[in-house]
């Protein structure tokens, strides 16, 4: 009498497959850890209301966000998307995904969903939606409290710079870049801030006249708070059209 048969090969690779399959599912977890520092796994669908939605197997539970310390979660593709189309220029293409983004996932501890939610603001002012502009970044300080203060500062001088309110844009802008030359080491989360509201003053000075001042914080830009892509390239290429319109030389 056998003991055992033998498996076929269509049977081994079968049951090859289901272990790969259980490994992947294990793999794409979420985990939440709560102020309280308990865990949980699952996978993450949403903020709903005050509660992150996190699928659990066949169900759902909700975890109130202000109990939650942090997310492991990796970033969607539609975040690489959006990023993409705003950084090539294209922000009717940018506005949808990172749009969908930033409301299913506001407030959530992770960066790419704060960075979402504080680029949709962006995007609508490329798009010369102001109120809507006005909105997204007073949500996004709202959601992230301190740590979304200084970058929704940043958002509303953008706006009010493309009105040409430019004593209003340089009383949300000076406290910043005050505060940046303080630090001698800015907090990585910041750093990104810092670089935009230096670029921004800058654009602020320069349409008000004083040249000098403008090319300071352009070169500042580059030099010490290049830590946002785009606003360095953009200081480079102002600061040599300001050098060669009105022959300043760099302080």
């Amino acid at each position: 009498m056998k003991l055992r048969r033998s498996f076929s090969s269509q049977q081994l690779i079968f049951a090859l497959g289901l272990t790969l399959s259980f490994a992947t599912m294990a793999a794409a977890q979420d985990k939440l850890t709560t102020k309280d520092n308990r865990t949980q796994d699952g996978k993450i669908i949403g903020v709903v209301g005050s509660n992150v939605q996190i699928q659990i197997g066949a169900g759902t539970m909700g975890i109130p966000l202000a109990t939650v310390h942090s997310v492991v979660m990796a970033t969607p593709p539609e975040f690489a998307a959006g990023k993409a189309a705003y950084d090539a220029g294209d922000y009717a293409k940018a506005l949808a995904p990172i749009k969908t983004l930033a409301e299913k996932f506001r407030g959530l501890p992770t960066p790419w969903a704060q960075q979402a939610s504080s680029l949709l603001g962006d995007i609508y002012v490329a798009l010369d939606k102001l109120s809507e502009a006005e909105k997204a970044y007073l949500d996004f300080q709202k959601s992230y409290g301190a740590g979304g203060s200084v970058q929704s500062d940043v958002g509303l001088a953008r706006i009010a710079f493309s009105k040409k309110e430019y004593d209003k844009a340089k009383g949300k802008l000076e406290p910043i870049t005050t505060q940046a030359l303080g630090e001698k080491y800015p907090a990585p989360a910041l750093a990104g801030s810092y670089s935009q509201a230096f670029y921004l003053l800058a654009q602020v000075e320069e349409a008000q006249g004083d040249y000098a001042a403008a090319l300071q914080n352009y070169l500042r830009t580059v030099t010490l708070f290049h830590h946002d892509n785009a606003s360095v390239a953009g200081a480079k290429e102002k600061a040599d059209a300001l050098r060669k319109a009105h022959n300043i030389a760099a302080p």
